[in-house]
């Protein structure tokens, strides 16, 4: 499989790129630094030089030629602006989706939040209820594209520690957890062979069961 990552930078998506070059498959990266082309390449993945906030969906459509499927795994990242949240969690999800139909890509991974079902507390500010808001459009916008075979991942609280293989992966709504990075990659991967996934919005916390076979449950 020929897989491109956008925002291939990330910490999730610095996971996912080592896990599916080890099982053989062709990935490129998405990164606006050239300084971070390097540290993708590490991974096993080629390093495509783009920036969401300043291109179009016609020019990186031509990045995404031959691939198999995509991955929105970016993000505007920690200290960031409110107007960033929606250029580039909301936006540079939507130009992700359009590039990948110029380029006759229908299998499309979103990586979402938990919480975006719920109206944001303003008291955590207003960065965190943008970041919120632009998460939530940006399902609606992939959601509703029939031009694309989309799954949606809701992580909850994601955090460093080593990975356990097992989680809870189920439709929403599913109380506050936490997962860990590397679940969350090893889940991913599961999730672009798994088409009986397709439209699906999913949680994704720790739980008892292998990633595997919890995506492979989500077809019983």
């Amino acid at each position: 499989m020929d897989v491109v990552i956008a925002g291939g930078h990330g910490q999730i998506a610095l996971r996912l790129s080592t896990l599916l070059a080890g099982q053989g498959h062709t990935v490129r990266s998405i990164v606006r630094n050239p300084d971070h082309l390097d540290d993708v390449r590490a991974t096993g993945a080629g390093g495509v030089l783009a920036d969401l906030e300043a291109t179009s969906a016609t020019d990186l459509a031509e990045h995404l030629t031959g691939a198999d499927a995509v991955v929105f795994a970016a993000g505007a990242g920690p200290g960031s602006t409110a107007a960033r949240k929606e250029t580039v969690d909301r936006d540079g999800a939507t130009l992700l989706a359009d590039a990948a139909a110029a380029a006759g890509i229908r299998r499309y991974l979103l990586v979402s939040a938990t919480g975006v079902d719920d109206e944001p507390d303003p008291g955590l500010g207003e960065v965190w209820v943008a970041y919120i808001r632009a998460k939530k459009a940006a399902e609606e916008v992939v959601r509703a594209d029939r031009r694309l075979d989309a799954t949606i991942l809701r992580p909850h609280r994601l955090t460093d520690d080593p990975g356990t293989g097992k989680v809870t992966l189920v439709p929403p709504p599913l109380d506050r957890g936490e997962i860990t990075r590397d679940d969350t990659a090893a889940v991913l991967a599961a999730l672009l062979t798994a088409d009986h996934t397709i439209g699906s919005t999913l949680e994704l916390r720790s739980g008892d069961v292998p990633a595997a076979d919890a995506v492979a449950a989500l077809g019983g």
